[in-house]
């Protein structure tokens, strides 16, 4: 089919650094750390004691009492992410079906990629039968913590009735989730899509990296040759995806374009990435071919880079791999080691830094770099902001079970 044109015309963000895309933003490129000891749950049985969680959501300031009793932590964020990226594409803060005015509300989608969903809700599930001894769940828990329902909150927050999907593709959901709303506009089935990715602060995440022992002790290292894991996180992301020609004429601020996005999957282990990085620079170069982009294009990498010895190492392979020698002249960075691993929002988080690095001319950096690996040689943007015109960003996102993908942004012209 011919390529359509999609335009990111709204952005919201809510993170360890920070709610909001402005504050999002300068404390990244300041290096502001996010990573804190957690509060969220009781750390004296592990070893590591820190993590990112957000430290300034109110939902009180995005939703009604009402909608916040009915909704976990992950709907809350998902809900309010997405009422200030509709707010930050002209849209308003549409409540109903009928708010939407000039859009169809039936043409409205929601995509939302996540890992552990509403995983705050089962734990307080699972504490309830620790205490009570009994199976049931608790009337008010029961409707809140199956997957489906943090998209289905976001449909019913702002009245949209098209398709609605929960894309549970793990670390990479934010991607997955971006990449599907493209597929859904570009096929004719959406005219605004709302797109991105949500994880609350989780205990069974923590335990689980602490049991593989990937979890860094004081702060997240990626590319360091001293880097000893990644910092467990919460966050969310949204992103209005609109047809360009829909956005120019109504008179929307076209933040950037979506110009393709890549799967791949590494087919080799249930958490470790195949050692070569074969699935990564498989989703590398598949984003590169449906975005019409050489590897010469391309002007900055957000990486995955979430500072564990394996990942860092294999990105920087499929890096090389489907760059060349290019790969050396291509700033990279990762802005985990600020804000952590956000899980199911961090690859939505690194789309939205996409776009801003295109929208400022400014590279965040990649914190925490101070002996380099030598098997991870590239230009990982040490320590400081950069400024650099950037026109093509790549967002990469890997994910256990061997999921990889890439998305492919670019300034409008």
């Amino acid at each position: 089919m011919p390529r359509k044109a999609i335009a990111v015309t709204g952005m919201a963000v809510i993170s360890p650094v920070g709610t909001g895309l402005e504050r999002f933003w300068n404390n990244i490129c300041r290096g502001t750390s996010g990573i804190a000891p957690i509060r969220a749950f009781d750390t004296s049985p592990f070893q590591v004691k820190i993590g990112g969680e957000v430290p300034d959501f109110d939902p009180g300031q995005y939703l009604t009492p009402g909608e916040a009793a009915r909704m976990g932590r992950a709907s809350q964020f998902a809900v309010a992410a997405a009422r200030m990226a509709l707010d930050a594409a002209g849209l308003g803060a549409p409540v109903s079906p009928a708010d939407w005015r000039a859009t169809d509300p039936d043409r409205v989608a929601v995509c939302i990629g996540t890992t552990m969903g509403e995983i705050q809700v089962e734990e307080a599930i699972s504490a309830h039968w620790t205490r009570t001894g009994r199976d049931s769940v608790p009337g008010e828990l029961f409707g809140r913590y199956p997957v489906g329902v943090i998209p289905a909150n976001v449909a019913r927050a702002v009245g949209a009735r098209g398709p609605n999907h929960a894309v549970p593709t793990a670390c990479a959901g934010g991607n997955y989730a971006v990449g599907l709303g493209f597929d859904l506009i570009h096929c004719g089935l959406a005219d605004v899509v709302i797109a991105g990715g949500v994880d609350p602060m989780s205990r069974v995440a923590f335990t689980g990296f602490s049991r593989l022992l990937s979890l860094a002790p004081e702060r997240c290292q990626p590319f360091d040759r001293d880097r000893r894991g990644l910092a467990v996180s919460e966050g969310a992301a949204a992103l209005v995806l609109e047809p360009l020609d829909r956005a120019v004429a109504r008179g929307a601020t076209v933040m950037a374009e979506i110009l393709g996005y890549g799967l791949g999957m590494d087919a080799h282990h249930v958490t470790t990435p195949h050692p070569e990085g074969e699935g990564a620079a498989r989703a590398m170069r598949a984003a590169l071919r449906v975005a019409g982009v050489s590897p010469a294009e391309v002007d900055y990498i957000s990486a995955h880079g979430t500072g564990t010895p394996a990942n860092d190492k294999t990105e920087t392979r499929a890096i090389k791999t489907v760059f060349g020698a290019a790969a050396y002249r291509i700033p990279v960075s990762s802005i985990k080691s600020m804000i952590g691993h956000t899980m199911g929002a961090a690859s939505a988080i690194e789309a939205v830094a996409c776009v801003m690095a295109i929208r400022t001319g400014i590279l965040p950096p990649t914190m925490n770099l101070e002996h380099p690996d030598p098997e991870c040689d590239l230009d990982y943007v040490p320590n400081q902001a950069r400024a650099r015109a950037v026109r093509v960003a790549v967002s990469n996102a890997f994910a256990f079970g061997g999921n990889t993908s890439s998305l492919v942004v670019a300034g409008r012209g």
